[in-house]
């Protein structure tokens, strides 16, 4: 497969824009179509110069027509929130974001038997509301609302992620990790500590959550006390330092992130037949859960998480992936998929939604 170039860079926001959010930025500088572009879902802008995001078209207007959709009582069982974000008209538009909602709505209308009416979608085109961050955290009112014992919710993001420091001395590594609106810039980012007060702490028992993260700096933007290391066979500990607790009431949350809190996530054209570009975590996700449903394998946490990883290993031997001295320096692919979870179980279970 035909090799993309990628320049990475750090830098750091000013800090009139989000408490200096530490972040990467990369390009690909292949742009011909019969080369595979792979692209980080990081900002490329250096900030030299200040340039306007145009937020009328994410009026209030918007906000309160989805106060009315999310108003309504949502379906028993099944209910999924999907968010996908392309940062139209700014520099850091995202390309892969549009292909992965219609990607990931089929996955879970036509595998998982999720009625079309439990599915909430904010994107950037109509009719769906924009996903700005008033709707986001709207929206997790109206997955969490009236919950009970037998539930299943999905989570689902696409766009840009970040870390920032933490000031609340709760991370392990010092870093809250974050996902970006479209409007991040004027009313600022959706934070791990709000995620998981909102969607994570409310869960009661019997009731489960899968969110599916495909974002920069992804990796326990859930803030959930366990990770499970594919080295060991066994989870790590992710509680907090301060002991603060981050668990549920007596439900279970389960994440899969594109990637470390300290690595970046792709969108790319390596997984798709016609060029278009997708987030590889999205596409090696689905294809995992395809290809197990197409062999009539079991289909487990654990072999969902192998076949992503084996997947992006393989995309970056034939050099579809190069990336800068991050990657010489700790040699590591891009980005290392990662399970989290709010307990530890057993990653051979079946994975159902």
């Amino acid at each position: 497969m035909p090799k993309s170039n990628c320049d990475r860079h750090e830098r750091i926001l000013s800090a009139s824009d989000q408490d200096k959010v530490y972040f990467m930025m990369e390009k690909s500088s292949s742009t011909k179509p019969d080369k595979a572009i792979t692209e980080a879902k990081g900002f490329c802008n250096s900030h030299r110069k200040k340039r306007s995001v145009n937020n009328s078209q994410y009026s209030r207007s918007q906000s309160s027509v989805l106060s009315v959709v999310t108003s309504n009582q949502p379906r028993r069982d099944k209910r999924a929130l999907l968010c996908c974000v392309q940062y139209k008209n700014q520099k850091s538009e995202l390309k892969g974001s549009r292909h992965d909602l219609n990607n990931m709505r089929d996955l879970l209308v036509g595998q998982f038997k999720f009625p079309t009416e439990s599915i909430l979608i904010l994107a950037e085109k109509e009719p769906y509301q924009a996903p700005t961050r008033k709707n986001i955290e709207d929206a997790f009112q109206w997955l969490m609302r009236d919950i009970q014992s037998g539930d299943s919710l999905v989570f689902y993001f696409s766009g840009h992620g970040f870390r920032q420091r933490s000031v609340h001395g709760d991370e392990i590594d010092g870093f809250d990790e974050t996902i970006c609106p479209v409007d991040f810039k004027t009313n600022g980012m959706v934070s791990d500590n709000y995620i998981n007060k909102t969607i994570v702490n409310p869960l009661i028992q019997g009731v489960t959550l899968h969110a599916i993260i495909d974002s920069c700096h992804s990796g326990t933007v859930l803030d959930l006390p366990y990770v499970y290391n594919m080295n060991t066979g066994k989870w790590d500990d992710n509680r907090a330092p301060t002991g603060e607790s981050k668990d549920t009431m007596g439900g279970k949350a389960i994440c899969f992130s594109a990637c470390e809190d300290y690595q970046q996530a792709a969108d790319t054209s390596a997984f798709s037949m016609n060029n278009k570009m997708t987030g590889a975590m999205t596409s090696t996700f689905i294809r995992a859960v395809e290809q197990a449903v197409i062999n009539k394998q079991k289909l487990t946490y654990k072999g969902i998480l192998k076949h992503m990883r084996r997947s992006l290993k393989q995309v970056d031997k034939v050099g579809c992936f190069r990336a800068g001295l991050k990657r010489v320096f700790h040699r590591k692919i891009l980005q290392d998929p990662l399970l989290s979870s709010s307990e530890e179980f057993d990653t051979n279970t079946e994975f159902k939604l």
